[in-house]
């Protein structure tokens, strides 16, 4: 590529599907579809060529975390082009001598999204787009306009499943838009590993891992298959095997727990108590929209004093012990410090681990679950994958509560 005074070598020989990658001019263009295409690599070659061909662009590099972004590209961007751009650790941004810059940013939580908020970018690139939430997407979209003569563009890399696996289907697979959604704004690149020689031959035994994976995360991650996540994720599913009715006999209670994943989109919290055989029931839920963290800490009290066993501890999403940029406190912190609650306990949200943990719940033992739902929860049992976020061991040590 020429620059003003000399010509810089981006290097790499990209392949077929990285080729189109390259080429697309669509406004939001989503790379993927499979594990192991050599989405990241592109993706980084990318931000750069367009650095390089336009002095003062602007660009926004996302993930969901900034230790997942610096592992995945800062030290790959380093290693790579440390020659030409310059690593400002205080701006969090990578610099170039014409005024380019990629700023890296996260977006661990609905909050994090808001930050964006007012912002102006020329080119915003998400790597791993299905670990965000629509609301998450829709404000980061917000921020991708300009007034000077530059190109708006977002690129998207994908892999099937995650919290945003609806909308990227939606939007890039099944083309299926709403009012103010222009489909010529929207294209797809599918890449499976395949497509990926140089990782198929210096690496066989990560297809082989892909193989081996269960029929359904293989179909997605190996495949690229979209249509696995469809309805119902986990099959053993059964309402008649995994619900009961008000009265039904159960087990005694010899534990009593809640789970809440907190979003500013949606607050969920379940009362969940254990039964001598280690078998769980959620026994409740509690769902509500637009909350702030202190609301939602009130809005929980209140459910939970209703419980007919005191609750001993709370399982919560590990990004609420994440400091708010805004206010320099956790979540947890805040909410606190905003009602009275049980000792909050960090939920281990690992997908596949978590995946697997609850089928072993959903098919127990000598034909019986270890997991059952209140009839009463319609929302859980609706939309069985919400079950996650009980995932964590039931009798785990409560922490120590502090203020």
């Amino acid at each position: 590529m020429i620059g003003a005074s000399r010509t810089v070598h981006i290097g790499g020989v990209p392949n077929e599907k990285q080729a189109q990658f390259f080429a697309s001019r669509a406004r939001y263009t989503a790379y993927g579809g499979a594990r192991g295409g050599g989405k990241s690599w592109a993706l980084r070659r990318k931000l750069v060529g367009l650095c390089l061909c336009y002095p003062g662009i602007r660009c926004l590099l996302v993930r969901r975390t900034l230790a997942e972004l610096k592992a995945n590209h800062v030290l790959p961007l380093l290693s790579e082009y440390g020659a030409i751009l310059h690593f400002s650790a205080s701006e969090n941004a990578f610099l170039m001598d014409n005024g380019s810059r990629i700023e890296c940013g996260y977006c661990d939580s609905e909050r994090d999204a808001l930050r964006y908020q007012g912002q102006e970018y020329d080119i915003i690139a998400i790597d791993e787009a299905t670990q965000l939430s629509e609301m998450q997407f829709s404000c980061l979209k917000a921020a991708l306009r300009g007034v000077r003569d530059m190109p708006r563009r977002m690129y998207l890399t994908c892999n099937p499943g995650g919290v945003g696996h609806s909308w990227v289907k939606r939007l890039f697979i099944d083309r299926d838009f709403r009012a103010g959604e222009n489909s010529e704004d929207y294209c797809f690149i599918s890449a499976r590993v395949w497509d990926n020689t140089v990782l198929t031959s210096s690496d066989p035994a990560y297809v082989q891992g892909l193989k081996s994976l269960p029929d359904r995360l293989r179909a997605a991650w190996l495949d690229g298959r979209w249509d696995v996540f469809e309805g119902q994720f986990f099959s053993e599913f059964d309402e008649d095997k995994h619900t009961f009715g008000v009265g039904e006999s159960r087990g005694r209670a010899v534990c009593t727990f809640a789970a809440m994943d907190y979003g500013f989109d949606r607050l969920a919290v379940l009362l969940l108590s254990e039964d001598e055989q280690g078998r769980l029931y959620v026994d409740r839920e509690f769902c509500r929209s637009g909350l702030t963290l202190g609301e939602a800490a009130r809005q929980t009290s209140h459910f939970l004093a209703d419980a007919p066993r005191r609750v001993e501890y709370i399982v919560a999403s590990p990004d609420l012990w994440n400091r708010r940029q805004d206010s320099g406190r956790s979540g947890v912190s805040i909410m606190l410090g905003a009602a009275e609650l049980a000792p909050l306990c960090r939920a281990d949200d690992r997908r596949v681990a978590g995946w697997r943990l609850l089928r072993e719940y959903l098919h127990g033992k000598d034909g019986q679950s270890d997991l059952r739902i209140s009839k009463r929860c319609t929302e859980l049992i609706s939309i069985c994958n919400l079950c996650c976020v009980i995932l964590t061991v039931p009798r785990m040590p409560p922490p120590i509560r502090t203020r």
